[in-house]
């Protein structure tokens, strides 16, 4: 470092500290849930759920996909 004292260390260095801090942040943004869009979801769930007789949605699919290969 000596060698090369023209070089601003210090702004190189609290560069790359705010680099570290700005993704560990994105880090934790990626790793937050929406609870809003899970209750969303999840309510519409239980309405299918609901509207088709209390079938799941597998049972329900699979209907589907028999009427489509008989037809």
């Amino acid at each position: 470092m000596d060698e090369l004292s023209y070089i601003n260390w210090s702004e190189i260095i609290r560069r790359k500290i705010e680099e570290v801090i700005e993704e560990e942040e994105k880090k934790k943004k990626r790793g937050r849930k929406d609870y809003k869009r899970i209750a969303e979801a999840s309510i519409k769930s239980y309405e299918f759920f609901l509207n088709y007789g209390g079938k799941s949605s597998e049972e329900v699919i699979r209907e589907w996909r028999d009427r489509n290969w008989q037809s």
